[in-house]
């Protein structure tokens, strides 16, 4: 990194965070978290770690994220697991969970009902294909 303390850090993530880690195991964690832009510089020009969004970016690469349900979804909201009914009988489900899941455009799912809830199964590919929704077998 070549960034001077007074620049805003841009923190890295992902695996780019993980193979930093490992090439500052030699320092200590402050400035481990450091080098790899957890850091502000306050009204001071004193530099102050962020150790605990230091932790929580290590965490997350490594597909271990401390709170899941805590996601935002970019608007300032948290997502609820709640959902209403809408005037014309449709029930959204948002992107913030669709993206939690990694669905795509196109990904199928199959509808449930029971007596007081409905479970959504996702359908693979290969299964919609054999089904006839990939091509005419006729």
């Amino acid at each position: 990194m070549t960034e001077t303390l007074s620049e805003k850090p841009t923190p890295l993530t992902g695996k780019a965070l993980l193979t930093k880690v490992k090439e500052l195991s030699h320092l200590p964690r402050r400035e481990t978290a450091k080098r790899c832009g957890y850091y502000n510089i306050t009204k001071n020009q004193q530099t102050r770690v962020n150790l605990t969004d230091f932790y929580d970016a290590v965490l997350a690469a490594k597909g271990i994220p401390l709170d899941p349900d805590g996601a935002k979804d970019g608007r300032g909201r948290e997502p609820t697991y709640k959902v209403s009914v809408h005037k014309n009988g449709q029930i959204v489900i948002g992107s913030t969970y669709t993206n939690a899941m990694g669905l795509k455009p196109g990904d199928e799912f199959e509808i449930k009902l029971g007596y007081k809830h409905i479970h959504l199964i996702q359908m693979d590919r290969a299964d919609s294909d054999e089904n006839g929704a990939g091509g005419n077998d006729e």
